[in-house]
């Protein structure tokens, strides 16, 4: 897989003004993530035969070109998907890329999974915003200016309709993924047993491995301070914006996600 050919393709797609060259643009990325998704089920088959132990690493993951509107909200999907396999995330400071630390088999769901969810938001966008429906709406705007908040009242255009769905897809794709984290951890207390004895034993398992990947984090960060994330005016739509946006990620395909033996999807830190 080729996340930075994915990417690449992304950013095509939203470059141009073709609907039909934008399409081609889509597709092609799309059947690139597919086909990254089968590869993963065929490698994670092999790994848990001949990796017992695994030990964590980074992994640098592209995002997009400099100066792309999309990246910081590429970068809150990641983040997404990798607080929910207990990775950690440091962003660069162009926001063109982001450094992954976690498990390896972990890092591989991450990276099938945002390669794939970042294709379906970004398409399911495109097919809303030609409908045309944001062009009678408006949002809710947030701007600073001499230390205070204002609020108004703005009519959309096609780019703050595209944020306001993004940011409400990204919102229930967390929802959906904390749903399965709580399913793979139920998964694990089981495998250790019945009970308060079992769910102590799941708990250990769990805590173990966060500790882990945060003492590695910690080790080999050379992060400073926190990301702000999306800092547009965006803030609020209660329009079909944000309803488009939620039922496109209700209905996005998470085949990439998946819940290895001893290894749940757990909470990782905050960014």
């Amino acid at each position: 897989m080729s996340i930075e050919r994915i990417s690449a393709l992304l950013a095509k797609a939203e470059r141009t003004d073709n609907a039909a060259e934008a399409d081609a643009y889509l597709m092609k990325a799309q059947a690139l993530a597919t086909a990254a998704s089968v590869d993963l089920a065929f490698a994670r088959a092999h790994t848990a035969k001949i990796e017992m132990r695994q030990s964590p690493e980074i992994r640098t993951v592209t995002i997009g070109e400099k100066g792309k509107r999309a990246n910081q909200h590429l970068i809150s999907l990641f983040i997404a998907v990798a607080h929910t396999n207990d990775a950690h995330v440091d962003i660069a400071s162009n926001s063109t890329y982001v450094m992954a630390y976690g498990m390896p088999g972990d890092l591989d769901a991450i990276e099938a999974l945002f390669a794939s969810l970042a294709v379906q938001m970004t398409y399911a966008a495109q097919a809303w915003i030609n409908l045309g429906t944001w062009r009678t709406e408006s949002y809710l705007s947030h701007r600073k200016s001499g230390g205070r908040w204002s609020r108004s009242t703005k009519p959309h255009t096609a780019q703050t309709a595209r944020v306001s769905f993004y940011r409400s897809y990204i919102a229930r794709i967390e929802e959906r993924l904390k749903e399965a984290r709580a399913g793979a951890r139920d998964q694990v207390f089981a495998e250790h047993g019945r009970g308060r004895a079992g769910r102590k034993a799941g708990d250990l398992v769990l805590r173990a491995k966060a500790t882990e990947i945060s003492d590695f984090h910690r080790a080999n960060t050379a992060a400073r301070g926190a990301w702000g994330g999306y800092s547009g005016a965006v803030r609020t739509d209660n329009g079909s914006a944000g309803a488009a946006g939620r039922h496109a990620a209700s209905n996005a395909r998470l085949a990439a996600q998946r819940s290895l033996p001893g290894k749940p999807a757990v909470e990782g830190s905050s960014t």
